[in-house]
């Protein structure tokens, strides 16, 4: 994550996974979103987080959930982003501007959806594990 966030985040956070099917989510929620330059230390702050702690973490399942986890609160990020402007838009009568940004709204909306029917992939898995007797 070097100075742009959206595909930049996702493509960090598809690495880290190491899962084809997270990876298959994060780029579809980065397909078709262009590069945003980041205006704050919040993104920083964010990546260097990111990094230290998913180095502390060993379980490979333990990551999976990390890095959805992680997915989810960009994702969230984002999509307050794009409320506010919508709501921004509305205000300065640009109505036309405010359906482009809900359609964007929107995709971020389902992205995070597919991100928690992942999230409670994961959690399954490790209570069917456990309730088979396996760690």
């Amino acid at each position: 994550m070097d100075g742009t966030n959206g595909q930049a985040g996702n493509k960090e956070l598809s690495e880290a996974a190491q899962d084809p099917e997270i990876q298959e989510a994060l780029a579809a929620g980065a397909f078709g979103e262009k590069p945003v330059s980041v205006t704050g230390p919040l993104h920083d702050v964010f990546v260097e987080d990111f990094r230290r702690e998913l180095a502390e973490i060993q379980s490979p399942k333990a990551r999976r959930l990390f890095v959805l986890a992680k997915a989810n609160h960009l994702s969230h990020m984002r999509t307050a982003e794009y409320a506010t402007l919508v709501a921004g838009s509305d205000v300065s009568g640009h109505h036309g501007v405010g359906v482009l940004l809900e359609s964007c709204l929107a995709d971020h909306l389902a992205f995070g959806e597919r991100t928690r029917r992942l999230i409670h992939g994961v959690i399954e898995e490790k209570m069917a594990a456990r309730a088979a007797g396996r760690p």
